[in-house]
């Protein structure tokens, strides 16, 4: 829900814009954390699958990943939720309903992440898996005006030939929908040179490279994904703040952080909104994407982000608007598409 926090804008009598109505790109969004609570409680009931109570009380579940055993339940709760989605009727829905959801928060072009080997053992294997997955990102656009797209990540977890696996069924299907290539989960395991034939693999098939990092573990994390994986994006990429050399090179070389501000604290990377180093990365010139991360579990869909911009770090409607255009920018948005959006952008202040 968004704040009615008073900002200095309305401090001076004028209220400020809507920040639902600002066009924006949604780049870090995962797939399954990307579900209704409803809609995982009512799958919950279909399949008979028991729910612990942080996934059934209608707020986001206390979690702090800084440590083995807070990440453990953080991915114990996600495994669950992904265990409710079993059939191509329950991934349309989940499909569906992000792209409305995005579209509610002023969303125009979405590029969800997922590991499709994560539901193939339902789906009937990993190629159908992301055909289905596929399939339902078509007909969501279609349906809602949504552009959207399919990041495909692979889990830093398992074995990097797995990684190079999914690399070369993301190319197969670059002309399908799928835009970029990731590596997810938990960064303080496996090394990401471990990857880099698999990112080699998708930038030659000419996916754009979306790695983690800077997350979990500190500025080297980000060093290795632009040097090891040569990121075009950065999931995540705070903790670069601590490292003033680092943000220079960022900023220089243009490489946006999908910064997710709620997830930052929901998962005890900072202990409050105010510490996650918004601010610090838009002064220095490092080009941002606020993201949701996983709405199901930390209980923020997009528009609270910039609110979140807004009210705990006091940036103003012409630089949350600045924030809209990087994140447009930093999407695979075809370039027709993109002019459209950054326009829409200066609409929003105009208005």
């Amino acid at each position: 829900m968004l704040s009615t926090t008073t900002t200095p804008g309305e401090a001076m009598g004028r209220r400020p814009r809507d920040l639902r109505l600002l066009p924006k790109a949604h780049l870090h969004l995962h797939f399954t954390g990307s579900m209704r609570s409803a809609t995982l409680i009512e799958l919950a009931g279909k399949y008979g699958v028991h729910l612990p109570e942080a996934l059934t009380s209608g707020e986001p579940p206390k979690l702090s990943a800084t440590d083995e055993r807070g990440w453990f339940r953080f991915q114990r709760l996600y495994d669950i939720a992904r265990s409710c989605l079993r059939e191509p009727d329950d991934i349309r829905r989940l499909v569906r309903e992000a792209a409305e959801e995005d579209v509610r928060d002023g969303s125009r072009w979405l590029e969800i992440q997922v590991d499709p080997t994560s539901y193939a053992p339902h789906l009937g294997g990993l190629i159908p898996a992301l055909e289905v997955i596929l399939d339902a990102v078509e007909s969501a656009s279609r349906e809602t005006g949504l552009g959207l797209r399919v990041l495909v990540a692979a889990n830093r977890m398992k074995h990097p030939l797995d990684a190079r696996t999914l690399a070369r069924l993301a190319v197969r299907y670059a002309d399908r929908g799928v835009v970029g290539f990731g590596l997810s989960n938990d960064e303080r395991r496996g090394m990401a040179r471990d990857f880099d034939r698999a990112f080699a693999i998708a930038r030659d098939g000419g996916l754009l490279s979306a790695p983690h990092g800077g997350e979990l573990t500190g500025p080297s994390s980000v060093r290795d994904c632009l040097d090891d994986l040569r990121a075009a994006r950065i999931g995540h990429g705070v903790r670069a703040a601590e490292d003033p050399r680092l943000l220079g090179r960022l900023a220089e070389s243009g490489v946006t952080c999908e910064v997710c501000p709620a997830s930052n604290v929901a998962l005890g990377v900072y202990a409050k909104p105010e510490d996650v180093p918004l601010r610090t990365l838009f002064d220095a010139g490092v080009p941002m994407a606020l993201g949701a991360d996983d709405p199901l579990l930390f209980g923020a869909r997009l528009a609270a982000q910039y609110e979140l911009a807004r009210t705990h770090h006091g940036f103003t409607d012409e630089e949350l608007a600045e924030l809209a255009r990087q994140s447009i920018r930093a999407s695979a948005a075809p370039e027709g598409v993109k002019a459209e959006l950054l326009s829409g952008v200066d609409g929003w202040l105009a208005g």
